[in-house]
């Protein structure tokens, strides 16, 4: 990463223009893209490195954990910036259920009696080498901890399951070893993490420690911070458990905004809690306090594809007959205080001018609440948001105005489960129906490669204005994304793209924001970041020092991001015609109901897709003619664009998903069994994975009438 902190700190006016053609590109949604051009290039002129910089350097300045003060002090920063730049401001309070660590001690026993380890152990480095930590003794860091975890005093035995997938636990019943009544113990990776607590315990264990495995993010990868950037032995992936594929959110307020006045009476008691919610206690460990644990465990070898780096043979615990060891126990004793809490949105606005289309709202947004400092997770992100909004307020006092109402947003708690997000969309259920996009950040700069995912309609749009945006590296982000991609460097998010497509986008799960506006109210979204080796995630160490050492040191990518964030927002408050390619999107729903016939081959499931897939390609047949109609568009257009908006929202089937109703896309969801890793057409595809042939056929009836609806939508679109 040495070369990154001698490229200059400002990108200036000049290296904008020549990323452009020197002539007026065509761009999808404009007849005439020349005035925009001139408004994207007064645009890109502000977002300014050195700002990105002073702004994450504020935000990262305390922990700022949900609720807490610090965290009201990010959202005054937030605000502050917001009304500078023009924006009709608001910090919104929402109370909701948040648990905070009160004691957390885990200790580990052989089977004499020995005392292993005990813990969790703080998170440090050597002050001595390589520059230290100056972050890692603050005495507001919280404990190690997850929310959502329950309270919790258990011991028992422990058995080892690998990642925690239910493949794994699947394959350990094969074994003949159970987990009932033991504590697991499972590494970071593979799944969310929330969907191992959730696994363990319908399998009936006791209790759950989830550690960081230095094969996935520790010395195996490469040199520890603070030489290097990936994990050291101490530091601890914290993070919530909730249920996030049955409902994301305030666990009391299922589908209902978490407003500060709302009554007792309309939530859902704590003790009656269920469904999101954990109900046995789970927590993080460092793989420093982990590795005593493993190292003790008897019982016969773990599978060999089970071996992690930590430098003994891993052995799978309880169950065996403890040859090459002995049992080990484990002490868990976790008191949680869980309670209704404030935590504050920032929302500003910037009012549409069209009559026609000022009411349709382009949102966008970023979290700001961090488990310590997050400073690539999420505050890169923020500080990158916040020269959007610096750039956006040199627009306006240019004189541009937009076309559609743009709102900008400071999410809190999402890290807790996506809450500050989920209860401001369904506090706007009505007015969303008729927005038009949301774009998300998260983690904005980890590195220097340029990703994004997003629903197939957007897909193009994202490489469009990619084309827009110069690189630090050299040429526009879409060259350098696109070198990235063809030589393996982008650890791009799962897409169901062919390979040869001209760059791969991934495909919405959740995890972010972005989860309550596509997935539940049929907004169509996106999400872009820079990525890089990132070993720190949720860690004390991601901090503004870890940040300026080996992510971004001169906040030229910040900048970039500045940028291409800006210019999502921009171009979709602006297009005459709303550049949604329904073309692309049918051909990857047929493409998905293909696979999924042939899933259902190999289970052996009788199933009849002939009126999904007929269906299917009458979407997509829409498609094409509607992207016609888009090119050469009538002179009044804002029914085609009602029209082009109602299409994705027909998607959403009003019943939602079997188990998970908040759910009700039926092309994308979070899996039940994956968490943040999409499942394309989630009904049938998990009917099929069950296997449950009725299930899945009835979810093949609900897909075929959703997408008869939104084609007969585009067919009749003028």
């Amino acid at each position: 990463m040495t070369h990154l902190r001698t490229v200059a700190c400002l990108l200036p006016l000049a290296a904008i223009t020549l990323a452009q053609s020197p002539t007026t590109p065509q761009v999808f949604g404009y007849r005439d893209f020349s005035q925009q051009a001139k408004w994207d290039k007064a645009f890109m002129a502000v977002p300014d490195a050195k700002l990105a910089g002073e702004h994450l350097k504020t935000l990262t300045a305390a922990p700022h954990w949900a609720s807490s003060p610090e965290d009201y002090a990010t959202a005054v920063y937030v605000a502050d910036k917001f009304k500078a730049a023009g924006l009709h401001t608001d910090i919104v309070p929402y109370k909701v259920l948040l648990n905070k660590p009160v004691k957390i001690e885990i200790e580990a026993f052989d089977a004499d009696g020995k005392k292993l380890m005990s813990g969790p152990t703080p998170e440090h480095v050597d002050p001595n080498k390589f520059g230290g930590d100056p972050f890692q003794d603050d005495p507001r860091i919280l404990p190690a901890f997850n929310g959502s975890s329950p309270s919790g005093d258990i011991t028992a035995e422990v058995v080892y399951v690998n990642y925690g997938t239910l493949a794994d636990f699947q394959q350990l019943a094969k074994l003949g070893i159970s987990v009932k009544d033991k504590i697991v113990i499972v590494r970071y990776g593979e799944n969310f993490r929330g969907i191992k607590t959730y696994i363990a315990q319908q399998y009936g264990a006791k209790g759950v420690l989830i550690y960081s495995d230095p094969a996935d993010d520790g010395y195996f990868r490469g040199d520890m911070y603070p030489k290097g950037p990936w994990r050291p032995e101490s530091a601890v992936q914290r993070g919530s458990i909730q249920f996030l594929p049955i409902y994301p959110g305030d666990p009391t307020t299922p589908g209902v905004a978490s407003t500060a006045e709302l009554s007792d009476s309309k939530r859902i008691p704590q003790d009656k809690l269920q469904n999101n919610q954990a109900v046995i206690p789970t927590n993080p460990l460092s793989y420093k306090d982990a590795a005593p644990i493993l190292k003790a465990l008897g019982g016969a070898e773990s599978p060999r594809d089970w071996q992690g780096a930590l430098p003994f043979t891993y052995h799978l615990g309880a169950g065996g007959n403890h040859t090459n060891g002995s049992k080990v126990t484990v002490h868990m004793h976790l008191e949680q205080d869980i309670a209704l809490r404030t935590i504050w949105d920032v929302v500003g606005t910037i009012d549409g001018t069209d009559p026609t289309q000022k009411d349709n709202w382009v949102v966008a947004g970023n979290h700001r609440d961090a488990w310590v400092y997050g400073a690539v997770d999420p505050n890169s992100g923020t500080a990158a948001m916040l020269e959007t909004v610096h750039g956006l307020g040199d627009l306006l006092k240019q004189g541009w105005k937009p076309a559609r109402r743009i709102v900008i947003c400071s999410w809190d708690a999402e890290e807790e489960g996506l809450i500050g997000s989920t209860e401001w969309a369904e506090q706007h259920e009505k007015p969303l129906t008729h927005a038009v996009a949301y774009f998300n950040t998260d983690v904005g700069v980890a590195g220097p490669n340029f990703d994004a995912a997003a629903v197939p309609s957007l897909k193009q749009f994202v490489r469009e204005v990619t084309q827009e945006v110069p690189s630090p590296k050299g040429g526009t982000v879409y060259d350098q994304w696109k070198a990235d991609q063809a030589t393996g460097n982008s650890r791009r998010r799962h897409t169901t793209e062919p390979s040869d497509s001209e760059i791969r986008i991934g495909t919405l799960g959740s995890g972010s924001d972005y989860t309550p506006f596509i997935q539940h109210l049929g907004v169509p979204s996106t999400d872009i970041g820079s990525e890089g080796p990132y070993g720190v995630y949720h860690s004390a160490f991601d901090n503004y020092n870890w940040f300026i050492k080996f992510a971004d040191p001169t906040f030229v990518y910040e900048q970039q991001q500045a940028r291409v964030f800006g210019l999502e927002i921009l171009h979709m408050a602006d297009a005459e015609v709303l550049p949604y390619d329904y073309q692309l999107y049918g051909k990857e729903i047929v493409g998905y109901l293909e696979a999924a016939q042939k899933l259902a081959t190999t289970k052996n499931l009788t199933l009849d897709f002939a009126p999904a897939l007929a269906a299917a390609h009458r979407f997509a047949a829409a498609g094409t003619a509607i992207r016609t109609t888009q090119s050469n568009p009538p002179s009044n257009p804002a029914s085609l664009n009602e029209a082009l908006r109602a299409a994705e929202q027909a998607l959403l089937n009003p019943a939602g998903l079997p188990k998970r109703p908040w759910y009700r896309h039926t092309i994308y969801a979070p899996g039940e069994f994956t968490g943040y890793a999409a499942v394309v057409i989630p009904g049938v595809n998990e009917g099929i994975d069950a296997p449950d042939a009725p299930r899945a056929q009835s979810q093949l009836a609900a897909l075929t009438e959703a997408l008869n609806r939104s084609a007969a939508i585009l067919e009749a679109a003028k």
